[in-house]
């Protein structure tokens, strides 16, 4: 992996590791690929802790229906009215636009690294 992909992918591993919309586990994974391509950065090694991690993310990002569904209904208890409506819009808004997933720091930072690697769109 070229340099410039590496520091692409690292930059979204810390926004994985400390998002506070990321679930634990997947926090869990973005430190995990972190530690791995620090013990071992061979091409070799770095190659395997990114093709786990990529495995770990595939079907994780919420897709951009799921997340206006989540602002539409359960947010709204979570957040409160004000703060999902305004969510809602937002994502109504990116899916007019052509966004495919959710545009919060985690799904945002999933799917660009699976998108990088071609497993998924934008």
């Amino acid at each position: 992996m070229d340099k410039a992909t590496f520091d692409y992918v690292a930059a979204r591993a810390d926004i994985l590791a400390n998002a506070p919309s990321a679930k634990q586990e997947t926090k869990d994974a973005a430190v995990a690929w972190k530690a791995a391509v620090s013990k071992d950065n061979s091409a070799a090694g770095v190659q395997t802790a990114t093709e786990d991690f990529l495995n770990f993310l595939e079907g994780r990002p919420s897709t951009i229906d799921n997340a206006i569904a989540f602002f539409s209904g359960p947010a709204k208890e979570a957040f409160g009215e004000e703060i999902a409506a305004k969510k809602l819009a937002e994502e109504q808004a990116r899916k007019a636009a052509g966004a495919k997933f959710c545009g919060c720091d985690a799904c945002t930072a999933a799917s660009e690294i699976l998108a990088k690697f071609g497993r998924v769109e934008l």
